[in-house]
């Protein structure tokens, strides 16, 4: 579930930004490109946040 809504999440604020920065630029709307960072997003935010150890770390 972690996966789907991490996918949910940058979907909403990538496409949000592709089209405010869209508008912003005068540019038209393209949906795919914000389609496709989105999943690179969150394959990056996914690896990050399996790479972290679970848990406590102590101090030595």
């Amino acid at each position: 579930m972690r996966y789907v809504m991490t996918f949910f999440w940058s979907f909403c604020l990538i496409t949000m930004l592709n089209y405010v920065a869209g508008s912003i630029a005068d540019v038209p709307f393209d949906f795919m490109p914000g389609a496709i960072v989105s999943v690179v997003v969150s394959v990056i935010v996914i690896i990050l946040g399996e790479s972290f150890p679970e848990g406590e770390v102590s101090d030595h």
